[in-house]
């Protein structure tokens, strides 16, 4: 994580004067600063070189060392901002989807609201490699839970919490029973794209997100009691 900042009596500008009087006497010279300003550019070089290697060679091909190379970085400066490859990994993902933001609309239809939502989620994460990428991660998932974690709070929640509220919208309307499961029913929405995307048997193409939609909304309108035997 970087050598000892060397302890000289006349430190120059910039290094030793900026490390915090708190900080440790062993600290990194390049240790992260209170109100020091990331460098955009380095971020964003990391960010790009970590996920041309994610796209293109997977998960295990995000060493830190490579990414460090290509980026033009030291390896210390990564480790200030991700602890992990798969937390630099998942942050270059996080990056790559947010340049597509869905447009959360209120339609008056939930189907409407819906197909505005996923669709283009849809169109990204079937455009590139993606599958492959996403079982990596939740692969790592598996066997990390504060990774896990992350993965949900970042990926997963953002895209059910837009459609919860589509669902809630419904309900109050009445479109949709007010009895509705309302996480059983983003399952049902959500499961078969997700379906297609991890195994990769078909395209996940606007023609089938639509149709995916409409059976599950098929599904929802109708009684939505408790299962029976």
């Amino acid at each position: 994580m970087g050598e000892p900042a060397a302890k000289t009596a006349n430190a120059p500008a910039g290094t030793a004067a900026d490390v915090p009087a708190d900080a440790p006497a062993d600290a990194p010279a390049d240790a992260p600063q209170r109100g020091r300003p990331r460098s955009h550019r380095a971020h964003q070089a990391i960010l790009a070189a970590a996920s041309d290697l994610l796209l293109n060679r997977g998960l295990s091909a995000v060493s830190m060392d490579v990414v460090a190379e290509r980026a033009g970085v030291s390896k210390a400066t990564i480790y200030r901002w991700w602890p992990t490859k798969e937390s630099l990994a998942l942050e270059a993902l996080f990056s790559e989807w947010s340049a597509v933001q869905p447009a959360v609309r209120d339609t008056g239809s939930l189907r409407d609201d819906l197909v505005s939502l996923i669709r283009p989620w849809a169109r990204l994460v079937g455009s590139r490699p993606y599958g492959a990428v996403i079982a990596q991660l939740i692969a790592a998932a598996q066997a990390d839970p504060a990774f896990a974690a992350e993965y949900r709070r970042r990926f997963v929640e953002p895209r059910r919490e837009a459609a919860r509220a589509a669902l809630q919208r419904a309900e109050e309307r009445g479109e949709i029973p007010a009895d509705i499961r309302i996480e059983v029913a983003l399952d049902l929405i959500y499961g078969p794209i997700y379906h297609r995307l991890l195994h990769g048997h078909e395209a996940v193409t606007d023609r089938f997100v639509k149709e995916a939609i409409d059976m599950a909304l098929n599904g929802i309108r109708g009684r939505s009691g408790p299962a029976t035997a």
